[in-house]
């Protein structure tokens, strides 16, 4: 299921994040930051099925752990307060936040041996390629 999102994977393109951040109310100076950095993506699983995912930059590093289909409080990189929950759905990871009355998708999938994800606000979509690391 998951195995093949594990390992390290770093960002090598970015389309529309500034608006998919401006979307999702990111103030200015922040977007600044989130537009500069080159984040690495970490994910692994344990043997009790707990997934992390640690998005590792030179300004923050913030991991998350979880199990499918169970939902779990998020402070995300921007500092919202979400209610998270991660399915696999299709091949992919999706991630949906959920906080004051809005909601924010991000599908992950693995495309030619790349990592993509896909954010979605409304009808803002961001896309975000990874390749594998060493």
């Amino acid at each position: 299921m998951v195995e093949q999102f594990v390992g390290t994977w770093k960002l090598t393109a970015s389309e529309n994040f500034d608006e998919y951040m401006k979307a999702i109310g990111v103030g200015f100076a922040t977007r600044q930051v989130g537009n500069m950095a080159k984040p690495n993506l970490v994910i692994s699983v344990d043997d009790a099925g707990l997934i992390s995912m640690r998005s590792e930059s030179t300004f923050k590093t913030k991991e998350i752990k979880f199990k499918l289909n169970e939902e779990f409080d998020e402070t995300t990189a921007d500092d919202r307060q979400t209610k998270t929950l991660i399915t696999f759905e299709s091949g992919k990871l999706v991630q949906k936040q959920m906080w004051d009355g809005k909601s924010t998708t991000l599908e992950r999938e693995i495309q030619d041996g790349k990592l993509t994800a896909k954010c979605t606000m409304g009808d803002v979509v961001a896309l975000r390629i990874y390749e594998k690391g060493a």
